[in-house]
């Protein structure tokens, strides 16, 4: 069984993945005790200098966007040409890097241009060949070995921010930064033994290529042989689209809900830290739920795009207008369950159903849309911080995802109709 035989190749993606758990909220769960690294006057919350530190922040974690959405695109047609193996090397060997560039700079430019680093190593590398990777090393339900790298992605997100909030009571907030170093030297060794279906496929087939081209070209013309009807251009961008839709909202839930907790619910540090660990907790459950519904019960991915967005716009309405800390609880764990379990991903198998072709440039172009999600929303945030403060900004940001999520609604639902008229049956 080729899942068997490449079973490292999913265990190092996978703890890839874990791994950029960590990165991906690393500037936000840290960002006062990195403020104070970079010279900013965090002393007073209620101060122009603790603004000004929490901005530069949002400054680092756009840059990290900004790097995602330049390198994934082509990254994605690197992966398709060189393979995947070099491209997983490649994104470990840049995380080592950034993890010490963050643990050792004073300077919040040097910090950004780790950020923006980090997301090339994020995006451009390991988004561009992680992703196929594990749909290769288990073709018999891709869907659910998608779904898998979200699980760990929300593994390290739910048990990191309780390790910030204890390791900084501890005065060793330092160590929240050692980790993610010493997990990344981890991923450099699996990544340099790990055996890769698509590597291997290409080693086989070298002097031989136009079978090998043949074989990729074949599976996606029975794909579109599948379409009554060819898609239209508008139907291709939708689904791309969600991406962006699908990452704003879960990239903005994922680096402001301790903020929202702390400076809009009047939560405590621990509190506040624990409202991320139950949206991770949620997304976690969603992982397992939606890889049974996929994998065992055959259920369409747009189908579960469509569940998912309705949900998520009923969660956030939840957060933003019932101020009480057990109903915020609740809302914002169905909003890890439907916002964050899977749901970008899911939408990736989305457009492979639409859009039939190479696997890499697929993810490259969604994965693009992706990248311009997780720019703008540091980019909103820092902008609204230093008009309006912290409190605001973030009640702010939370009411434009809820719009987000409303469109992703009406995308889902118009992407169902097609789905009839293309396919000749409903995706429910």
């Amino acid at each position: 069984m080729k899942a068997k035989k490449y079973l490292w190749s999913i265990i190092c993606v996978y703890f890839c993945y874990l791994t950029h758990g960590i990165q991906a909220i690393i500037l936000s769960q840290n960002n006062v005790n990195f403020a104070k690294q970079w010279g900013f006057n965090m002393s007073d919350p209620q101060s122009a200098a603790y603004a000004a530190g929490l901005a530069a922040v949002s400054t680092a974690v756009a840059w990290t966007g900004f790097g995602k959405f330049i390198s994934v695109w082509i990254g994605g047609e690197i992966s398709d040409r060189v393979g995947r193996k070099k491209l997983m090397i490649g994104g470990a060997a840049l995380y080592i890097i950034c993890f010490l560039g963050f643990l050792f700079t004073k300077s919040a430019l040097v910090a950004s241009v780790c950020g923006f680093a980090s997301g090339v190593a994020t995006s451009g590398f390991w988004d561009a060949s992680g992703y196929p990777a594990v749909q290769e090393a288990y073709p018999a339900a891709p869907g659910s070995a998608l779904v898998g790298i979200k699980f760990f992605v929300s593994l390290s997100g739910m048990v990191y921010p309780l390790l910030v909030v204890h390791n900084a009571n501890s005065g060793n907030w330092k160590l929240n930064v050692m980790i993610p170093v010493v997990m990344s030297i981890i991923c450099l060794v699996l990544a340099i033994i790990a055996p890769f279906v698509y590597d291997d496929q290409k080693k086989a087939s070298e002097g031989n290529d136009g079978k090998s081209k043949d074989a990729v070209q074949a599976e996606i013309d029975a794909a579109k042989a599948a379409m009554l009807t060819k898609p239209s251009k508008f139907v291709v961008f939708l689904v791309m689209f969600y991406a962006f839709l699908c990452m704003a909202i879960m990239y903005g839930a994922q680096q402001y809900t301790k903020a929202f907790g702390l400076s809009v619910c009047g939560l405590s540090e621990m509190q506040a830290a624990g409202m991320t660990s139950i949206y991770t907790i949620g997304s976690i459950c969603a992982v397992l739920f939606w890889a049974f519904m996929m994998a065992k019960l055959k259920w369409s991915p747009l189908k579960v795009v469509l569940i998912d967005s309705i949900c998520t716009a009923v969660a956030l309405a939840g957060v933003l207008f019932i101020h009480q800390v057990a109903i915020i609880y609740i809302a914002i764990a169905m909003l890890g369950f439907f916002a964050a379990g899977g749901a970008l991903q899911t939408g990736l198998a989305v457009v492979q159903l639409f859009n039939p072709g190479p696997k890499g440039r697929n993810t490259g172009i969604y994965y693009t849309f992706m990248g311009a999600a997780s720019y703008l929303i540091p980019v909103v945030a820092a902008q609204l911080t230093k008009a309006s403060g912290e409190a605001n900004a973030v009640y702010s940001l939370m009411i434009m995802l809820l719009v987000f999520a409303i469109l992703a609604i009406l995308s889902s639902l118009y992407l169902v109709a097609q789905h009839k008229k293309i396919f000749g049956k409903s995706a429910l």
